[in-house]
């Protein structure tokens, strides 16, 4: 059914990126999963990965914010990008792991309601739920880095040709 509606030759980028995951082993389901269990197992097995990979993420986030917010006390004496206490970016990165973590269990939960909806489409499903929402998680937790590294290129930029702000 979803095949139908795409088209084969070209496939846009979101679509081409599920297919390339879809060769590695992690993503691939190379035999049918039927029971209840099995579609658990079959996720949480995937959990580490999928923490480590968003982790990964999560530490480049910090280390660009972390960079950006010592080069704008540096360049400006500004705290931009630094939470006021630090103590809430640790929080907030806890916070964000649990929630995470949450919506990742969202992913074997809905797997058996499709399960028992449309069985002949479960296992493709988990697949490529699993993919997108991999790639999703990734680029949300770049979302900051990429926000504060940006606007603090652009003070930079503006500091090295003197654009007063009024």
């Amino acid at each position: 059914m979803l095949e139908q509606s795409i088209p084969q030759e070209n496939p846009s980028g979101m679509i081409a990126a599920v297919r390339r995951l879809s060769t590695l082993a992690l993503f691939r389901r190379d035999t049918p999963i039927t029971g209840a269990r099995a579609v658990i197992g079959w996720w949480e097995a995937r959990r580490i990965p999928y923490n480590l990979i968003v982790g990964c993420a999560g530490i480049l986030t910090c280390i660009v914010i972390a960079i950006v917010g010592m080069g704008s006390n540096f360049f400006f004496n500004s705290d931009f990008g630094l939470p006021d206490p630090p103590l809430f970016a640790i929080l907030g990165a806890i916070i964000y792991g649990i929630l995470a973590n949450f919506c990742f269990t969202g992913g074997w939960l809905t797997e058996l309601i499709v399960q028992r909806a449309w069985p002949e489409e479960a296992n493709r499903f988990a697949t490529t739920c699993f993919s997108l929402g991999l790639i999703l998680s990734v680029l949300l937790t770049l979302t900051p880095a990429i926000l504060v590294g940006t606007v603090g290129v652009f003070k930079l930029v503006s500091h090295i040709l003197g654009v007063v702000h009024r």
